[in-house]
């Protein structure tokens, strides 16, 4: 299938040999060209003054007020007869900032009290609860969302043909032992498994496994990647699990000479994901990071999304989560072409038409959008301004429009892809982090829930030959 994939996508032989030529003329050497395995992306390594040169611009260092940094151009060119052939050409304009989704519920030196969530000894749910039965709404666990999805008496026939993944971006990784706490904790028998899952390093990525400095337990770091191997072994073991931890990691202070791709990390994954085998990969990825679509250069985003396409023809279900702030943070919802006018914010890559996005949920009977007053946190949603709406969303968004207020219609692109496509729990979820439990919210949680379940769907599939 792969190979089949890269002949479908691959460019013409004129395309590779006008953009060889081009490179050529401008002394560069086409044998240190790198290629994507269907030749649809080039990676070349050269000085600053030799990309301003070949791309007619000039790099600066532009800073956010968080304190990180990052080399781009406002703009760039190409001849005029490269138009047709090159889509896009990275670090250039691109100036998004994928971020982890987890949001912590209480500060972590208040966490102490959530102490008192773990059992003392485990206890499984008995035959005929129900998630009313099992789930505490304030504390939700494995149990829980293998009583409330249906899964708690399925038994894994797949394991050696079928895997799960998540992804680690920005320094994130995924501590073992603090997976092992809580699997000891709350899934006894896949606690083993914590010390067992595979960890792909890709581009230099953190694969950290000492406990928390200070100065990392004020960023948070690693609640995300906690989160994301908690949930899924909690839920899917023991179908075998990857951690794709890839690399940099910001905030740095860039020379003027050093330009990076930190905030670029799909495109790299990607790259590395499409040199695998088909076997090698996985069959659903779990990915918790986001940022809106309007700061992706749409060319960028145009290429990335059609990655994501790939996977998919090979076999892999792509998950993202919807993001945690509905349709934007208030006084943050403010177009950025220059007319400044008032807008819902589209995230990306939700708004790819080629990757399921996942929203967030809370309580059972009834199961509401999830929200959480002490932290800002809204499950996120709505409308690409890039992406039209795929067909198989016409049934479901044309009657949801209507019901719409007619008044925010110019705050959204109606015909746009719509996100997210499903939700799951998403809210409350007990974590270990740093050896001490804490309570999490976020699609972020919500994300690798759903990878795990649909983990368990193809372990069924394959073990009843349907795939």
């Amino acid at each position: 299938m792969k190979d089949e994939v890269n002949e479908l996508i691959k460019p013409a032989d004129e395309t590779i040999q006008l953009v060889h030529e081009w490179l050529e003329d401008n002394d560069v050497e086409v044998g240190s060209l790198s290629y994507t395995p269907a030749k649809d992306w080039i990676q070349l390594t050269l000085p600053i003054s030799e990309v301003e040169r070949l791309l007619d611009t000039e790099y600066s260092i532009y800073g956010h007020e968080d304190g990180e940094y990052v080399v781009r151009t406002p703009q760039w060119s190409l001849p005029v007869h490269l138009h047709e052939h090159i889509e896009t050409i990275q670090p250039t304009t691109s100036f998004f900032r994928p971020r982890p989704q987890a949001k912590a519920m209480k500060k972590v030196e208040e966490v102490a009290q959530y102490q008192g969530l773990a059992p003392a000894a485990y206890t499984p749910p008995t035959v005929g609860q129900t998630a009313a039965d099992v789930c505490n709404v304030s504390a939700v666990t494995p149990d829980c969302l293998r009583t409330l999805y249906g899964t708690i008496n399925y038994k894994v026939q797949s394991a050696s043909k079928n895997k799960v993944a998540l992804t680690d971006y920005l320094g994130e990784s995924n501590n073992r032992s603090d997976t092992k706490l809580f699997l000891e904790h709350y899934r006894p028998e896949a606690a083993s498994a914590a010390y067992t899952f595979d960890v792909q390093i890709i581009n230099g990525g953190n694969n950290e496994q000492t406990q928390e400095n200070a100065t990392e337990l004020a960023a948070g770091k690693d609640l995300e990647g906690n989160l994301d191997s908690e949930t899924i072994l909690g839920i899917a073991y023991p179908t075998p699990m990857i951690a794709y931890t890839t690399g940099g990691s910001p905030p740095f202070i860039p020379d003027i000479q050093t330009p990076t791709d930190t905030n670029e990390p799909y495109l790299i994954w990607l790259q590395y994901m499409l040199a695998q085998s088909d076997s090698a990969l996985p069959s659903v990825v779990s990915n918790s990071y986001q940022d809106t679509e309007q700061t992706v250069p749409y060319s960028y985003a145009l290429r990335v999304c059609q990655g994501f396409a790939q996977l998919g023809a090979r076999g892999v279900s792509v998950l993202f989560g919807s993001g945690d702030n509905g349709v934007g943070v208030d006084g943050t919802c403010v177009s950025n072409d220059g007319s400044n006018s008032t807008t819902f914010l589209a995230m990306f890559p939700s708004t790819c038409p080629y990757v399921t996005s996942v929203g967030g949920t809370k309580f059972i009977n009834p199961e509401v959008v999830a929200t959480d007053a002490r932290n800002g946190y809204v499950s996120g949603g709505g409308f690409s301004r890039y992406f039209p709406r795929p067909s198989y969303q016409d049934s479901a968004l044309k009657p949801y429009l209507k019901s719409l207020p007619k008044n925010i219609s110019s705050l959204y692109n109606a015909t746009g892809r719509g996100f997210p496509d499903i939700a799951a729990q998403g809210y409350h979820y007990v974590t270990v982090w740093n050896g001490t439990i804490v309570s999490l919210d976020g699609t972020s949680a919500a994300t690798p829930t759903a990878s795990a379940i649909l983990a368990l769907v193809n372990d069924a599939l394959i073990a009843a030959d349907w795939v």
